[in-house]
């Protein structure tokens, strides 16, 4: 994970004002602020397509689909705990907030060597605090590889898939292949 930006810790109400005119992204972690670092042409490219894949998909439903522009705020009622997914689709369009959504259904993260561990364990375990979540999504860039961690009543179950398998997206009633998600994008295997 990225180093703290300031020792002291800082207020959601600080955090999320200082961030309408940050120069660069920046995670929140109950009081603490982390840089978020860039990301690969092919994490670029992998994120986009997902995007507009689900952007096709649910065009004229009432889901709208989000970049890593926007922010989800995360964990348990006690954290204060608010990220950038890489793509994320929430049906709620009455948010108070406009650059911060709280009622997601699907969150897909891009996997990079620098931030697989965070995204593996840190925001998995906040993301599944959130009560609107049906599914976590992590995409590899280094090979076919997707998991999918599915919300099943109280408890959240795992699959991991390959090149030869089809994604079912549930919470959004979309399905496509492992080799779809990858598909011209060069330099993955």
């Amino acid at each position: 994970m990225q180093n703290a930006m300031k020792n002291l810790p800082v207020t959601v109400d600080e955090y999320l004002e200082s961030e309408l005119t940050a120069p660069v992204k920046r995670e929140y972690i109950n009081g603490y602020v982390y840089a978020m670092v860039g990301s690969s042409r092919r994490h670029n490219l992998l994120a986009m397509r997902l995007g507009r894949l689900l952007g096709n998909h649910l065009e004229g439903s009432c889901c709208d689909v989000f970049g890593s522009d926007m922010k989800v705020r995360a964990g348990a009622e006690t954290e204060d705990v608010f990220f950038y997914p890489d793509v994320m689709v929430s049906c709620n369009r009455g948010s108070e907030n406009p650059y911060v959504e709280e009622q997601p259904k699907l969150i897909i993260e891009v996997l990079s060597r620098t931030t697989e561990q965070h995204d593996r364990l840190t925001k998995l375990e906040a993301y599944t605090q959130i009560p609107t979540l049906e599914e976590y999504v992590l995409v590899s860039q280094y090979e076919f590889l997707v998991d999918v961690y599915r919300r099943s009543g109280e408890h959240w179950q795992s699959e991991r898939l390959g090149e030869r398998d089809r994604i079912q997206l549930t919470s959004v009633d979309f399905e496509l292949s492992v080799l779809d998600v990858y598909k011209d994008i060069i330099g993955v295997v």
